[in-house]
Formats: C-alpha cells, sequence, structure tokens
C-alpha cells in the first residue's frame, strides 16, 4: 500500500481486539514511476532511523536502491513502515557521500587513501601506547551499527588495546534503561514484548511519546483503541502529544519532578492495596522498605512538586490499581532527567508491586532511542562487558579472558567503565589523546556544545571519525574514515523486545566506503593485535564468522544468541534468549518469576538510586540471597538547576517523527527535511501572549550556557515548559555566522548519579522575541 506517510504517519486502521492477532497492513514506497514489476530484487534488512525494529525489505533496480516494503510476516510490525523508512533509503545516493579517506594537512582535511588513513591511526595508537598506555586511547560509538561490528570494537577496546575508554551515543538515549534493569532485575534484558499490546488492558506511557518515536508501535495501540474492548492509556508528558490526547489520563508533570510523581502513585497503589502479596513474597525483596518510603508521598505532596492536581494523581493511580493487564512503557521524558534511573526503577516497582509480569498483556519494556542500543550493551560496546556479564565479578572478568584467549590483566576491570560524559572529560584535560568516534556526531548530539567543540577542536587530540557523511564531527577530524551505510553490508541487529534481525548488504557502498566491520578488522591487524598463542586478534574476519564468535560470547548469558545463525534469521526475525532449550526463542522474561540476579550471575551488583554509589558482591548477596526482583526506593530531590526570576522556563528537548538524531540521513531526504526542515521552539498560548509572541515568530531563547534562535509553535505545552527538538546542527544551514539553532547549545554537562544520562530535560532558560524581528 503506497500512502503519503508526512500528512498520514500512522495510515489507515485496521480494528482488533484483545487477544486477536495484530492484522497485516503492507506499506510501500518505490522510486516515482516504478512498480513492484520493475524490481530486479527484494533484500531483507530492518529499520535503522528508530528503535522500534521494524522488518522492512529494500527494493533493488540496476544496482541501486529504489525503494522499500515491510515484511507482512514480521512479528514486530506486520507490514507497516515507518515514515522516516518509507522515504530515507534515498539517502544512501545522496551525492555527498563520504567515498575516500580525508587527512588532515595543513589544517585542511585532503583526500587520501586507506593505507595512509589506516596507517596515521594505527601509528598514532602505537605511539601512545608506549608513550602513555591503554588509557590514552578511546572510543566513542554509536547505536545504529551493527552486533559484530560492536562485539568486534569491544574485542579491540577492552580486550586488545585495554582501554576503560569504550562507551556509545546510546549513553544519551538508553543508559537508563539498562541501569534500571539492572537495578530491579540485575540484568539488563527486556521483560516483555511488542505482543503485550495485543492483550493489555492498561498501557501506561511514562515519557513515551511513542507517536513520534515508535510510529509503527503506536499504529499498533492505535489499532487497538479502534478495535472492541479497547484498553486504557496513562500518558505522563508536559506536552499534549497525540499520545495525551488519546489518553484516558493525561498527567503533565512539571519537568524534573517524575520522581515525585511516581511515588505518589505507588502510595496509591499500596495505600489502597492494590497489590498481589502472594507474587511479592514468592519473587521480590524490599518490598517494606518501598512502603516506608512512599507512604511520606501522598498524592498532595506530589501534586505540590509537579505542580498537578492530587486528584489527577488518584484518578492515574486507580487505574493503575484496577488493571488486570498492565503494560508499562518508558522513553527518553524519563531517561534524560536527574533522577532518570530512580523514575525508571518506580516503573518496575509498580508492575512488581501489582503482580503484572512475564504473562501476556503484563509487561514492562525500558525503550530503546536507535535501532541497535540493544547490541551496545550486549557486545560491551557502551560500557558493559560483553554478554551482560559483571565487571565487579572477577569469574565474569576471566570466563571472558579465557573466551578471547587473552590473559586477564589485559580487561581493564580495575575500575567501573568510563561513561560518555567521563571520556570527553578526559579528552578535555589531556588524559586521553586519541578519541575515534564511528557513525555518531557529538557535535551536535552532546550537551553543552561549545564545551564539546572546544574539546574535539584541542590540537593535541588526535581525533578519527568513521562515518558515511562529512558532519559537523567529521570536520574536526584529523583523519575521516568514508563507511558503508545500512543496505549496503550485512549484520545482525536487535531491537527493543529482544527481536534479532539480519540486515543483508543490498547494494554496493559508493566509491572507497567500507563496511565498519572491515574498518575496525583492518586497525586490528594493523596493529597486529595477538592472543596468548600468537594468532591474530581478534581471529574473525567477516560478518558470518564474527556473529559466529558472538554467539559463543553470548552463550549460557542472558542474551544466548547460541539457537541463532544468520540462516535461521533469513526465514524470521527471532527473540532472544534463544538457545537449545529455547530454539524458537522467547517471547516474554521471567515468566516463571525467576530472575537473572542470582549474585554470582548477575549484571550488576547495583548502586544507591540518589548518590549512584555502588554495592559490593558481599551487600549484594546480603540484601538479595536468593536472586529475586528487588523493589528499590528513592527520595525526591529537585533538579540543581531550576527555573529562576533570569530563567523563568523549564526547557526539555526531544524528536520530531520526521527526523533521525542530528538529520544526517534524514535531512538529505527531500520528503522528510520539506515536512521539518527547520528549529522551532514550542510553548503554551499563554506564555506567548505574555511574550507578546504569535505562531511562526522568531523567538531568542538562553540559558547560562549560549542562546538559539527558533520559530515559535504555539501548542498544549504546560505553562512555563519550552520545547526544542535536538535535531538540527550546522550543516544545511544558509547562516553560517553563527551558533543560533542547536538545541544543545543550550544544555547542560550533567548527568543522572546511576545511569549516567546527560540531561536534557532540566534546564532553566529564558525567552524573548528575537531582536530585529518585529
Amino acid at each position: 500500500m503506497r500512502r503519503d506517510a508526512i500528512a498520514d504517519p500512522w495510515g489507515a486502521r485496521t480494528p482488533y481486539g484483545p487477544g486477536q492477532s495484530w492484522p497485516v497492513r503492507v506499506d510501500s514506497q518505490l522510486a516515482d514511476g516504478l512498480t513492484e514489476d520493475d524490481v530486479d530484487r527484494w533484500v531483507p534488512t530492518a529499520a535503522v532511523l528508530h528503535s522500534n525494529g521494524d522488518g522492512l525489505e529494500l527494493a533493488v533496480k540496476d544496482g541501486r536502491l529504489v525503494g522499500v516494503r515491510g515484511r507482512a510476516a514480521d512479528r514486530v510490525n506486520h507490514g507497516r513502515v515507518d515514515p522516516k523508512d518509507l522515504y530515507g533509503w534515498q539517502a544512501n545516493a545522496s551525492p555527498d557521500r563520504l567515498t575516500t579517506p580525508l587527512v588532515r594537512r595543513d589544517g585542511r582535511l585532503v583526500e587520501a587513501s586507506w593505507d595512509e588513513a589506516m596507517g596515521l591511526v594505527a601509528g598514532r595508537s602505537r605511539a601512545l601506547l608506549d608513550e602513555r598506555g591503554p588509557s590514552s586511547i578511546g572510543f566513542y560509538t554509536s547505536g545504529q551499527l551493527f552486533c559484530e561490528e560492536y562485539y568486534t570494537l569491544a574485542a579491540i577496546a577492552h580486550g586488545a588495546i585495554g582501554t576503560n575508554h569504550l562507551d556509545g551515543n546510546t549513553r544519551l538515549c538508553t543508559a537508563t534503561a539498562a541501569a534500571a534493569l539492572k537495578e530491579t532485575f540485575g540484568c539488563d534484558g527486556q521483560p516483555g514484548s511488542y505482543t503485550d499490546v495485543d492483550h493489555a488492558d492498561v498501557i501506561a506511557l511514562y515519557g513515551h511519546n511513542v507517536a513520534e518515536t515508535q510510529s509503527v508501535l503506536w499504529s499498533r495501540m492505535l489499532d487497538r483503541l479502534a478495535g472492541p474492548n479497547p484498553p486504557s492509556l496513562l500518558c505522563v508528558d508536559p506536552r499534549d502529544t497525540p499520545v495525551a490526547r488519546a489518553a484516558t489520563v493525561h498527567l503533565a508533570p512539571l519537568p524534573g519532578t517524575n520522581l515525585a510523581l511516581m511515588n505518589a502513585l505507588l502510595h496509591e497503589i499500596i495505600a489502597r492495596d492494590w497489590v498481589d502479596h502472594d507474587y511479592l513474597d514468592r519473587c521480590t525483596v524490599g518490598f517494606d522498605q518501598l512502603a516506608a518510603l512512599v507512604a511520606d508521598y501522598p498524592p498532595e505532596r506530589a501534586a505540590e512538586i509537579c505542580r498537578i492536581p492530587a486528584a489527577r494523581i488518584r484518578e492515574a493511580a486507580a487505574l493503575l490499581g484496577g488493571a488486570q493487564r498492565l503494560l508499562s512503557t518508558v522513553l527518553q521524558g524519563f531517561y534524560q532527567a536527574h533522577q532518570a534511573t530512580a523514575a525508571a526503577v518506580q516503573v518496575n516497582n509498580i508492575n512488581l508491586v501489582r503482580g503484572m509480569l512475564g504473562r501476556p498483556g503484563r509487561g514492562v519494556l525500558q525503550m530503546n532511542g536507535q535501532p541497535t542500543a540493544e547490541n551496545t550493551r550486549e557486545c560491551g560496546a557502551d560500557g558493559d562487558l560483553t554478554g551482560f556479564r559483571n565487571w565487579a565479578n572477577d569469574a565474569h572478568v576471566t570466563e571472558l579472558a579465557d573466551l578471547w584467549n587473552l590473559e586477564v590483566k589485559q580487561i581493564p576491570h580495575y575500575a567501573p567503565p568510563t561513561h560518555a560524559m567521563q571520556i570527553f572529560r578526559y579528552a578535555e584535560n589531556g588524559s586521553l589523546r586519541l578519541l575515534w568516534v564511528s557513525a555518531t556526531n557529538p557535535a551536535v548530539s552532546l550537551p553543552d556544545l561549545a564545551r564539546i567543540r572546544s574539546i574535539l577542536s584541542q590540537d593535541r587530540l588526535f581525533l578519527v571519525v568513521q562515518d558515511v557523511f562529512l558532519t559537523e564531527t567529521a570536520e574536526l577530524a584529523d583523519v575521516v574514515l568514508p563507511a558503508a551505510m545500512w543496505g549496503e553490508k550485512t549484520g545482525g541487529f536487535t531491537n527493543a523486545d529482544r527481536t534479532v534481525h539480519l540486515s543483508e548488504k543490498a547494494v554496493d557502498p559508493p566509491g572507497q566506503a567500507r563496511p565498519d566491520l572491515d574498518i575496525f578488522l583492518d586497525y586490528a591487524r594493523r596493529m597486529d593485535f595477538r592472543d596468548r598463542d600468537g594468532q591474530p586478534f581478534p581471529p574473525w574476519h567477516d560478518a558470518e564468522t564474527a556473529f559466529e564468535a558472538w554467539k559463543r560470547a553470548s552463550a549460557g548469558r542472558p542474551c544466548d544468541y547460541t539457537g541463532l545463525s544468520y540462516g535461521k534469521l533469513r526465514q524470521r526475525a527471532i527473540q532472544w534468549p534463544c538457545d537449545a532449550e529455547h530454539p524458537d526463542g522467547t517471547e516474554r522474561l521471567y515468566v516463571d518469576g525467576k530472575f537473572f540476579a542470582r549474585p554470582g550471575y548477575c549484571e550488576d551488583y547495583g548502586r544507591d538510586l540518589v548518590t549512584g554509589g555502588p554495592a559490593d558482591q558481599n551487600e549484594y548477596r546480603a540484601v538479595n540471597p536468593d536472586g529475586k526482583a528487588m523493589l528499590k526506593a528513592a527520595e525526591y530531590l529537585p533538579p540543581r538547576e531550576m527555573p529562576s526570576a533570569e530563567h523563568p522556563f523549564a526547557l526539555i528537548t526531544g524528536r520530531t517523527i520526521y527526523q533521525f538524531h542530528t538529520r544526517t540521513k534524514t535531512g538529505r531526504v527531500p520528503e522528510l527535511r520539506d515536512a521539518a526542515p527547520e528549529v522551532w521552539v514550542e510553548m503554551s498560548e499563554q506564555d506567548a501572549k505574555a511574550h507578546d509572541l504569535s505562531e511562526g515568530d522568531l523567538a531568542e531563547i538562553t540559558t547560562p550556557r549560549g542562546a538559539v534562535r527558533a520559530r515559535v509553535r504555539i501548542r498544549g505545552i504546560r505553562d512555563g515548559v519550552l520545547f526544542l527538538p535536538f535535531h538540527y546542527g550546522y550543516w544545511g544551514t544558509d547562516d553560517p555566522s553563527g551558533r543560533h539553532r542547536a538545541a544543545n547549545e543550550l544544555t547542560i554537562t550533567d548527568w543522572d548519579p546511576v545511569s549516567k544520562q546527560p540531561l536534557f530535560k532540566t534546564a532553566a532558560a529564558a525567552m524573548r522575541r528575537a531582536e530585529g524581528t518585529r
């Protein structure tokens, strides 16, 4: 079905009822003038411009991508395609793709051979290892590569080099999901499944604008709402989003107050005894401490903090307390705040207290922001230890060293892995001298951009950027390596509900661009990394051998891939764990009330939710000797940067359905570019009137870190809150004079104490009409 996905992002309704299968609707888009009869072949892949993991097929004609269609049999999307995917394939053929390596000479980037570029990278790496040791080298990667590439990068960084400095831009969007799961269940791994939408009678969405971030999943919810016996929706979001407008109850708390709200919801649920006591006794620890803490959060107290009516909080609690099949989902509205993990953990707590886990319609989905964010965590490319192993468990480190055939001491486990914000701090103070950035654009996506540009521009920092376009970050690099895009290489990737897809190469990359895996392996060979037996490390040599190696690393761990193969994934997508015991995969975790939380097996011993201070194995074992789910509580604390007389607004940043990250791909696609061509600021009617602003006027928004100009959109956002989309950097702007439109010029260098996820939703800002625009 061809459709105008810009005007109608979610398409026609296909209603269905609880317990029924979601009807198929196949969306497709082909280049003008072509029909399916003109297509030479269809190549299976999955969505790469969001986190939903929709199964797709790429249309190829005469060696070029000419379109896309949904896979009807795919368990994730049943044929539907997100607007970005319908049009985004055109970016592969953009005329400004990087096609040859670039090196900096006399201050300018000039074309070079692969030998010259990789020789420079390897030479600088060897010199730094000799002079300053492994900690002088760091890697900052993405949530958009394939699992084979992450696993290889983890093996090189943690194994071959021995640096602790490896993280992904997933730190910005998914770190709290992982942290919240570890705090509650002892290990990462999504308990629920998208199919829980088909069964739930209440769906609670916490800071999750699913309509724009996962549009196909929202279509699934819309189809349930249009069918018989629809579910009730709870929406927690300060903006009047499509989800909020469809909700039974919409709570719009002041940004930075989510934890107080969650404590009040738990207060009501426990006070009214909407509690599954048998489940709590069998499956959890910590209920008494949780109940004692939330007893101090009656709705009236939260109402004062969150500035929403107490009656609405009670209404929401009653919805949750009366649910028979409760599905809870969480995303950036909770993740990018100062008590992110503590708030996300309370979502887990509600489902546990209500006994709503492990059965159809009863689950938790701590969502991801990028298509392969799950793989960065599984493979160990984001600070986690490969295979959801525990950095603080010596037996786990030894197990990995044996698997890699390396000395244990070579894997740096003397300190916690370095998170992204600390990696950039080390670059700033000069202890880190080589930073290798792959498939991400920190010069636009990180907070406090003036500082980030200053760090990346230092002469003493050797900056390597591996990407498909000359991004704002690549323009600052010493070496730029041209990479292949999705559709130009083969690899596996896993979505937010643990579904593994195989994405196959459909066309050749342009010019000399190479798959990221080939680049990492080329580096390893040039560095002559060796294992204990003197054999080349890593030993794999292509995508499929890398996947087989990753399977061995995952064996016996929660994310077990040993039952998968490229051949099996060519037949259908499958949810992990997939092993001999579960050859068809696993739809839901924890169906038997057993968790990956035993002291000797768990991925993490947990942290104090307020301070972030880590527990050790003895402390963990004393609290949770039997490996049950953990109910953890935390006191609410106000954000460090609150609205003030000088900066009276709360500023939040976020996404639009038509753009992805820093627009490197979507901004080059005519339909998507034109649908959201420039940055805007969203504000309430009352705030606009108070500042003499009308729809389309140019406003200036300032924080202590900078100023941005944006067109006014008057929407249903709560009074006192401003919203800026974060996608817009300086590529494509006609005004090269000023740093005037990137939302992250305004955001703060600060992070959640547990997940280390930066804060994009708790800045204080001022706003006025831009000068000279009247």
